[in-house]
């Protein structure tokens, strides 16, 4: 059997090529027993086969690899990234070469096959698709919600704003927003991001009033379009639940602890939480916070977290890169774990949560015959340590390679 790399990296450029990746731990599903010294076979995108060694006839002319080292898991999800990094941001006319180093660098070492983002400039961000699905460069699949939604744009972003020449306007009235996420569902969104609460000077926060929120949720779930809200504080989380927000694009630094009667509305709104705990040490580093003022930051958000999981509320995986430069997802998964997440609660949030929650769960997010052959070669076991998940030695999209771990 040839070497794993140059098997790969063949595969990447014959896709009706047979394939299979043989003597892994393969994960098929978070809540499912591991399959030891597995074959997975792979016919052009698809997975056509998986089981162990014994149950799986692989085709002659197909190309084995021997994988036995490895462990294997879906593709994974990150469903809160932005597409605003100063390579990105040039998606129609940036060389394949930046573009590829910087999809490699944010996310394609760490596995993802399939992102979210939720909040960008809509054409760049089409374009960068545009140029993914062409296979003219290496990348993740790309939902986007486009240009966010706000009444006043947040402090932290205006300067962003006025450097690269961006117009991103509000809105004022129900009707308004429901305008706005009428335009950019026939542009070909996939979701609408809120502002439930903007972060202002001085500690302030502008909250969207509750008729704005819902007109803009009405209109998004006449189209079908699940709808992100950065909450930032009570009256942000109030009117989110409120509105019929779907998912919850961040915890909140700015509210109370989360009581069990508080995580039971959150749950009877089938609202999901996406946690993004890496970026409040992030934010905490940028402002010059002492080690423990952001040890006490963080413990609040992992509580918000553990509050949530363990009324076995929805997580979604998400890390808000692109805003932050802090790609290492081992953080996030250290975090996750000190809140209570065991792995196979981290690996559904990676996979099966958001390919349920995003209407993908037919073709995506477990490793089974018939679906899309997303996925993810770990170096070591993630069920012994969940920062094994950052530890990507391949990445396949779709039957295809987008990520091997330099030699």
């Amino acid at each position: 059997m040839r070497t794993l790399a140059l098997i790969l990296l063949c595969a990447a450029r014959l896709p009706a090529a047979d394939l299979a990746l043989a003597g892994a731990t393969v994960f098929p599903s978070p809540y499912t027993r591991p399959i030891h010294d597995a074959v997975i076979l792979i016919h052009e995108a698809r997975i056509a086969a998986v089981g162990p060694r014994a149950s799986v006839k692989i085709p002659d002319d197909a190309q084995v690899v021997d994988s036995s080292r490895h462990f294997i898991t879906a593709g994974f999800w990150n469903s809160h990234v932005h597409v605003f990094t100063p390579e990105l941001l040039r998606a129609p006319t940036a060389s394949a070469t930046d573009l590829n180093r910087t999809l490699d660098a944010m996310l394609n070492r760490w596995g993802f096959t399939t992102v979210f983002d939720i909040a960008s400039v809509f054409d760049n961000t089409l374009a960068l698709r545009h140029r993914i699905e062409s296979g003219e460069i290496r990348g993740p699949r790309i939902l986007t919600t486009g240009e966010p939604l706000w009444t006043i744009a947040p402090v932290y972003i205006r300067g962003f704003l006025e450097a690269n020449h961006l117009d991103m306007p509000p809105v004022a009235t129900p009707g308004d927003a429901a305008a706005r996420v009428r335009a950019q569902a026939e542009r070909g969104a996939d979701g609408v991001k809120l502002f439930a609460g903007s972060m202002q000077g001085g500690g302030k926060v502008a909250n969207m009033p509750l008729d704005v929120v819902r007109a803009a949720v009405e209109e998004a779930h006449r189209r079908r379009l699940p709808v992100f809200a950065h909450p930032q504080n009570t009256a942000g989380l109030e009117v989110a639940i409120a509105g019929g927000v779907d998912i919850l694009a961040h915890t909140a630094p700015d509210s109370p602890p989360w009581t069990a009667g508080f995580v039971f509305r959150l749950k009877s709104a089938h609202m999901a939480l996406i946690p993004t705990l890496t970026l409040f040490d992030f934010e905490a580093r940028k402002s010059g916070a002492s080690r423990e003022e952001r040890e006490t930051w963080l413990d609040k958000m992992v509580a918000e977290l553990r509050a949530f999981s363990q009324a076995e509320g929805e997580v979604l995986f998400g890390t808000d890169v692109g805003y932050t430069d802090h790609f290492d997802t081992a953080l996030e998964f250290t975090l996750m774990s000190r809140a209570g997440m065991k792995f196979p609660e981290i690996l559904a949030s990676l996979t099966t949560a958001p390919a349920r929650r995003f209407g993908s769960a037919d073709r995506s997010g477990r490793i089974a015959p018939g679906l899309d052959a997303d996925l993810v070669v770990l170096q070591r076991d993630p069920a012994a340590d969940v920062t094994a998940l950052s530890k990507v030695q391949f990445t396949i999209r779709a039957g295809r390679t987008i990520y091997v771990l330099p030699q």
